[in-house]
């Protein structure tokens, strides 16, 4: 039996927004990462390449959003942080 086919952006983001997930920052990545996919045939190799750059540089930045939430976070009991990072305006804000 062969692996399970990938699902498209609009079933993920169907899919997320029943679950209500799309609160989650993790979530949007998934579904970036989707929609990259999907558009890669369309792309030229460097406008992906800077696409991918840019999704994991988002990504690593995501990783402040943990620190110190992971009970709330991955316990169930998940509550928007009262700060945002990168604060907008900031030198690491885009």
């Amino acid at each position: 039996m062969g692996a399970s086919p990938l699902p498209s952006s609009a079933d993920l983001a169907l899919y997320l927004e029943q679950r209500g997930e799309l609160g989650k920052p993790w979530m949007w990545h998934l579904l970036r990462q989707a929609k990259l996919r999907e558009a890669k045939a369309t792309m030229d190799p460097e406008q992906m390449m800077e696409s991918i750059q840019d999704a994991h540089a988002d990504l690593m930045r995501l990783g402040e959003f943990w620190k110190g939430r992971e009970a709330e976070v991955f316990g169930g009991r998940y509550a928007p942080s009262t700060v945002i990072e990168p604060l907008p305006g900031s030198p690491d804000d885009r």
